[in-house]
């Protein structure tokens, strides 16, 4: 890049129920459009703010549309329905056209202006890939904060990298990277999950995260475990090892409830009860051997999805219609 020119930047945003907390933060963005400086001398502008509205419940497709009336930098993108954050963050990262490509949450929970810092930690450290890290606690419940804390501890030891398991929605990453991720990340990967693929070189930048706006989650804790599960089948073969490790383990186990018999029968004398400890042994692995299956059922599940090629989104021409007129 010529150093003369500034960094462009791509800002892709996620929309399901924006309709009360995306005025305020295109506002914020606005400044950033005209060009700035990092904290650290780096020129960058916001060239784009892309819009992918995901169908939420709330009338946000309205304030898409006058926002991209209002304002230049806009491009809102219409999906067919409901496709969920993942699907809508990659739909907007294969139209991005710049250097780089930041995503943010729709919540202003994120400060826009902590893009500057992250481009200091791409540019200065040679990194494709750039996580906020909070320095303090998120805005969520305790109970919510400890899953996800606990989701992400178990993502990094089943992709074997502790660094991955430190991910989070506010991400910077190269534009190039970007955008063949969404060419060839089919449905039921997830995200960052497939950054982890193609990413070599990776890093973290602080940040502090602000209080959300009145705006209603569109988590519930049944959602979050299906996004804590898809991650978990899509990390690679880690949890087939671990279920050949659980038959190994079950396998000493039974040995060794058989040795302890024969020694009780043979050297001690000790009556061996025999329903009791059938019952036992019945009921131990034959629910070894449902987990087992039922895990690389949901893996085959996986595999056709994406053998059948079931699009991870569609994208529309047209505005879609979600939200109810009061």
């Amino acid at each position: 890049m010529n150093d003369s020119a500034p960094h462009r930047v791509s800002l892709v945003i996620p929309v399901y129920r924006g309709e009360k907390t995306l005025p305020t933060l295109i506002a914020e963005i606005a400044p950033l459009t005209l060009g700035q400086s990092t904290p650290k001398g780096t020129r960058y502008v916001i060239c784009e703010v892309i819009l992918v509205h995901d169908c939420g419940p709330d009338r946000s497709d309205s304030v898409l549309e006058e926002l991209g009336a209002k304002y230049s930098f806009v491009r809102p993108i219409w999906l067919s329905k409901n496709y969920g954050q993942h699907a809508a963050t990659m739909a907007g990262m294969a139209s991005a056209t710049g250097d780089w490509v930041a995503t943010i949450d729709e919540d202003c929970q994120q400060d826009p202006v902590d893009i500057g810092r992250m481009l200091d930690s791409a540019v200065n450290e040679s990194l494709q890939l750039v996580y906020a890290q909070p320095t303090n606690p998120p805005p969520h419940g305790w109970l919510r904060n400890i899953l996800s804390r606990t989701a992400k501890a178990i993502t990094a030891i089943l992709l074997g990298n502790s660094q991955i398991g430190k991910f989070n929605s506010f991400r910077l990453v190269d534009g190039e990277i970007s955008r063949t991720l969404a060419a060839y990340c089919g449905n039921g990967v997830y995200l960052d999950v497939g950054l982890f693929w193609i990413v070599g070189r990776m890093g973290h930048c602080p940040v502090r995260l602000r209080n959300e706006l009145d705006r209603p989650s569109g988590y519930s804790y049944l959602k979050l475990f299906g996004h804590f599960w898809n991650l978990i089948l899509t990390t690679g073969t880690r949890p087939l090892r671990l279920i050949t490790m659980m038959g190994f383990c079950s396998l000493a186990v039974a040995i060794g409830i058989s040795g302890f018999a024969f020694y009780g029968k043979f050297f001690n004398d000790d009556p061996v009860q025999g329903w009791a400890s059938l019952l036992i042994v019945v009921a131990f692995f034959s629910g070894a051997t449902l987990t087992s299956l039922g895990v690389i059922a949901e893996y085959l599940a996986v595999t056709m999805g994406i053998v059948m090629g079931k699009p991870l989104y569609v994208i529309s021409t047209k505005p879609t219609r979600t939200g109810i007129h009061s």
